[in-house]
């Protein structure tokens, strides 16, 4: 499989990785600081028309696909943002774009697909529960049908990114709480709705990493949700809820990748100057170099095994199981990465004024979100190697 990058593809590497050089370490390091929404690079890469490169045409965006997204989200994230900055793609046009474009009605296309793409809506998702974590099926949060063709939902919702930052929200809640002769993920909706909205609140959660975007409980009681709000088909949007988490996937994983060729990148350029014993500077000395190398190596591995996930969804072939791995083995070499360019530095690792703490902090969110790696595990031993169910 051939993945040499077009002529055009190269002109969108080129514009990513600018915006990133200019949105740097010392930009990130202020945000996290601050614990603030990075808006002005949000809004330099909406400018640039990266946010809606996977997104139609007709609706502002570029009609390209998920290849070029996960070449955009690598290179911005190498260039400064880390792996917090893929989720600013994930709340927006994953999140957003994904289920408006695939499953949204014209009039939802008409009305949010060129405010996401052009920075005005951010958008964030409600998918996660305090009691069911990893197991969607479980949700309690629940849409109850009223006789105007409404909606009242009631429910939690545990670890949603980025909702203060938002205008609209995704939110995944049963709407049928079982249904006769049928699967166990029917009964499930999705919808998107206003983040302003009688009976919707939130509050933060204080965490070690991402500070630039926040997590929050998002507490619903009796919010009514419109006729129109409804996104995809009801009681049916499991399924089409797989493409959203699926994509959300090989972004993460893009992050991820770039995240680590930043820590990388980092490293080389600290070993390169840091000269003891004698003068000779410590990248010289190969317990420094195999470390880095095997990192670099591991890295190009889950960038293949990503953009390949990536081809398959642009072709319309399933790539659920290809997204996971490239999305396992990428949390994990990004780790390996970050870990020993921080070893690589030493003491000054630590430090915060030379930047893979911070690198350190966030990438550690990724073993286990958006979904953990034994979560992955299980998903590889039953529909790849035809294993029992074991959970």
């Amino acid at each position: 499989m051939d993945f040499s990058l077009s002529d055009e593809q190269k002109l969108i590497v080129e514009t990513a990785r600018r915006i990133g050089e200019t949105f740097g370490v010392d930009y990130w390091y202020e945000q996290d600081r601050k614990k603030a929404f990075p808006q002005e690079c949000w809004q330099a890469i909406c400018d640039a028309g990266l946010a809606g490169a996977a997104l139609p045409e007709a609706h502002g965006g570029s009609g390209l696909g998920m290849v070029e997204l996960a070449l955009i989200v690598e290179e911005l994230s190498a260039g400064g943002g880390g792996s917090t900055l893929g989720q600013l793609f994930m709340i927006n046009p994953i999140f957003g774009g994904v289920p408006i474009s695939k499953f949204g009605s014209e009039q939802m296309k008409r009305e949010l697909l060129p405010g996401l793409v052009g920075g005005q809506i951010n958008f964030c998702m409600a998918l996660t529960e305090p009691d069911a974590g990893s197991n969607t099926l479980a949700m309690k949060s629940y849409a109850e049908a009223q006789p105007d063709g409404s909606w009242r939902l009631n429910g939690r919702k545990i670890w949603i990114t980025a909702v203060d930052a938002a205008q609209k929200m995704l939110v995944v809640a049963r709407t049928a709480k079982s249904v006769e002769g049928g699967r166990p993920s029917d009964g499930i909706s999705m919808f998107i709705i206003d983040v302003e909205r009688e009976g919707l609140t939130y509050s933060s959660i204080d965490k070690v990493g991402t500070q630039t975007l926040s997590a929050c409980s998002v507490f619903f009681d009796n919010v009514r949700i419109e006729p129109h709000e409804l996104v995809g088909t009801l009681d049916k949007g499991f399924r089409e809820l797989l493409d959203v988490l699926n994509t959300e996937r090989i972004v993460t994983t893009a992050s991820l990748v770039g995240a680590g060729r930043l820590a990388e990148r980092l490293a080389v350029q600290y070993a390169n100057d840091r000269k003891v014993f004698g003068g000779k500077p410590i990248s010289a000395y190969q317990g420094l170099q195999f470390p880095l190398a095997q990192s670099h190596a591991e890295l190009q591995c889950a960038r293949l095994m990503n953009l390949n996930a990536a081809s398959l969804c642009d072709q319309g072939l399933p790539y659920g199981t290809e997204a996971n791995i490239a999305k396992l083995i990428g949390s994990q070499a990004a780790s390996h990465a970050i870990e020993r360019s921080m070893q690589t530095m030493g003491g000054m690792g630590y430090a915060r004024e030379f930047h893979v703490e911070r690198l350190w902090r966030d990438a550690r969110l990724f073993k286990f979100a958006p979904v953990s790696e034994e979560m992955i595990l299980n998903y590889i031993a039953i529909h790849d190697l035809g294993m029992p169910k074991s959970y």
